[in-house]
């Protein structure tokens, strides 16, 4: 059968593609390397709770649009994230406010804790910082640094934070309320039923095939649809023959537990560098679960290989003029779409993914 469209990649870009293209009349086949659909967003469902099988995927936006269209698919739930962060024996609100603050210094006012980090900045001294351990320290001073950011950092980048460039930290969020809801968006929220269901939807009308490899799948079928949109690495596509982007992996260990409440929040960071995951995640609390057991996820940060699943691109220099060069491979490349986090080796949160995609569809006068 020939296609209008093969969309590679059964994510979130690739099913609001399929889901438009559909609706205009264009016929499409989505395909994925995965055994099933929904890519990283994906929920499966153990002890009756929806668990997130790669992290934590909170929706949120500040973009009426966005929200409204994502409530085409399903309702959302009033979850607001406000994770909690322990260091040793402490415990910590995040993101950094009045909370965070009363707890580490035993103050109440607003004014106490500008005072404190001010005088804590002043301290260090640092004028034009070098590296990221410098940025931090300059930012938020001493105690909130190394306390709530320079060991969960070395962790995610699996470096010093003296070795890492200054620009990964442009600022870090201080709040002087005694509010503990982690994003400034206007809407946020959990999908009750869990995220697979809204990509059903979204795949509705359309062909779709799980379990298959893209290169595999065109050296057989090479020319099945007239437009290709393609949603994985822009460096495997070109077989890599400028070198490999770099990325970070997250490594997930999932176990069930036999209680009802293992943590009392759904995310905890985990701040100390000896610790060695960055959090632990339990993914009933997302939407409000009274299941007699629980579903945690602790998560490790680590470096990349080619044939590791890739999560976060390293977005330096080095690797800025590496896809700046793969981009220009791709726009001579004819009847071929890259799209999403991989194909524009970049971090989208959910709501800036949407948003990517239909603007595409704009463009392309869909």
């Amino acid at each position: 059968m020939k296609y209008d469209y093969l969309i590679v990649g059964a994510g979130l870009y690739g099913a609001v593609m399929a889901h438009e293209l559909t609706k205009k009349g264009k016929r499409c086949l989505v395909i994925d390397k995965r055994s099933h659909i929904a890519g990283n967003i994906y929920c499966e469902d153990i002890e009756g709770i929806h668990v997130h099988k790669y992290g934590a995927h909170i929706f949120h936006t500040s973009n009426k649009k966005i929200w409204e269209y994502m409530n085409q698919f399903a309702e959302f739930n009033n979850y607001i994230n406000s994770p909690v962060a322990v260091y040793k024996d402490e415990l910590y609100n995040l993101p950094f406010n009045m909370n965070t603050f009363s707890k580490m210094w035993g103050i109440k006012t607003p004014a106490e804790a500008k005072a404190m980090i001010e005088k804590q900045v002043k301290e260090t001294g640092i004028t034009e910082p070098k590296n990221l351990e410098e940025q931090g320290l300059s930012l938020v001073g001493k105690d909130v640094f190394e306390k709530l950011v320079k060991g969960y950092t070395e962790k995610q980048w699996g470096r010093s934070c003296s070795e890492l460039p200054a620009f990964i930290i442009r600022r870090l969020p201080v709040r002087f309320t005694y509010d503990n809801n982690y994003f400034n968006d206007r809407y946020q929220g959990i999908p009750i039923g869990g995220y697979t269901k809204i990509v059903e939807k979204m795949l509705e009308g359309a062909d779709v095939q799980t379990d298959t490899d893209y290169f595999e799948f065109r050296k057989s079928n090479p020319d099945i649809a007239d437009t290709t949109i393609f949603t994985g690495m822009i460096d495997e596509y070109f077989d890599y023959q400028l070198g490999a982007l770099e990325y970070r992996s997250v490594r997930f260990e999932t176990e069930v537990l036999d209680t009802d409440n293992y943590q009392g929040n759904a995310v905890v960071n985990y701040t100390e560098r000896e610790v060695p995951y960055t959090r632990i995640i339990e993914h009933k609390h997302f939407e409000f679960g009274t299941q007699e057991k629980t579903v945690i996820s602790r998560e490790y940060s680590s470096e990349w290989k080619v044939g590791m699943e890739p999560y976060y691109p390293v977005n330096d220099e080095k690797n800025g003029k590496l896809f700046a060069a793969y981009k220009e491979l791709a726009e001579k490349e004819e009847h071929v779409i890259f799209g999403g986090r991989l194909g524009n080796y970049q971090y989208y949160d959910m709501d800036k993914v949407v948003e990517a995609a239909l603007l595409k569809l704009e463009e392309m006068g869909v």
